[in-house]
């Protein structure tokens, strides 16, 4: 499993397509590549073997159906099937961007050249470049997927809700007073994964952690912490806030003044 940090700040647990299944993806996916190759050049020889042509046009011909077969496959049925082709998708793998969502034209461009060129074919000296880079990588990419920012996962399995944090009611007011365009990426992430981890924490470092990361998030941010609050509420509050306001949800009435609370 790993997580992906979605573009409206939330966290997704996936599980990581390794070698062997992706190679049995990829086994598939080459017998079909050989079946469309070979009807190519049957279209081929029938177009061309009652013209009276030179050698330049059956070179041609042989170059564009190399390419197509090569290249243009897994690029179309990424393309179309939003990061799947007929062998991910007999074994439910995808393909999908860094940050958990769908790829597009482009992602599915660079794979695939990619894939011609550098992992497989080419220089790829029969895939050995891909193992090697995919074994070397904790997410197990290729070159193809590190140029195009792209991970391969399953996608059999339902996928998970986004792990959204809770706004502490009697914060409510306090955080939507907030300015949080100060709040980059950098320490959003570590206050989410702090969200989410935090019942694997030892109380040590659930106090330790947590004091640190608000710390460096209220200075970020310019604020004031509540004094005597929890980092765990502070830091939800902060996060449940920016996700709010992310998502484009509206604000919903402060039921529980912060003047009101008796820390």
């Amino acid at each position: 499993m790993a997580v992906f940090t979605t573009g409206e700040a939330v966290a997704l647990d996936l599980p990581i397509a390794r070698i062997p299944t992706r190679a049995v993806a990829f086994v598939i996916d080459v017998l079909l590549q050989l079946l469309f190759g070979w009807l190519l050049v049957m279209v081929a020889l029938a177009v061309l073997a009652g013209v009276d042509t030179d050698g330049a046009w059956w070179d041609t011909a042989f170059t564009v159906m190399f390419v197509a077969v090569l290249a243009g496959y897994p690029i179309v049925w990424e393309t179309l099937l939003r990061g799947r082709t007929p062998g991910k998708a007999a074994l439910g793998l995808r393909v999908v961007r860094g940050d958990g969502g769908p790829i597009d034209f482009r992602h599915a461009l660079t794979r695939g050249l990619a894939a011609v060129i550098i992992d497989f074919w080419g220089f790829g000296v029969f895939g050995a470049i891909g193992v090697l880079t995919s074994l070397c990588s904790a997410r197990a990419r290729r070159v193809g997927d590190v140029l195009a920012g792209t991970v391969v996962v399953y996608d059999r399995n339902p996928i998970p809700w986004p792990k959204l944090a809770i706004m502490p009611p009697w914060l409510q007011g306090w955080a939507q007073q907030l300015d949080l365009s100060g709040l980059t990426e950098d320490l959003a992430l570590p206050a989410r994964h702090y969200l989410t981890r935090y019942f694997e924490l030892t109380p040590e470092t659930q106090q330790q952690l947590g004091r640190a990361l608000v710390t460096a998030v209220c200075r970020r941010i310019r604020a004031v912490p509540p004094p005597g609050t929890p980092p765990l509420h502070i830091l939800g509050a902060i996060v449940s806030e920016r996700q709010r306001r992310t998502l484009g949800v509206p604000a919903q009435p402060n039921l529980m003044p912060l003047e009101h609370v008796s820390w």
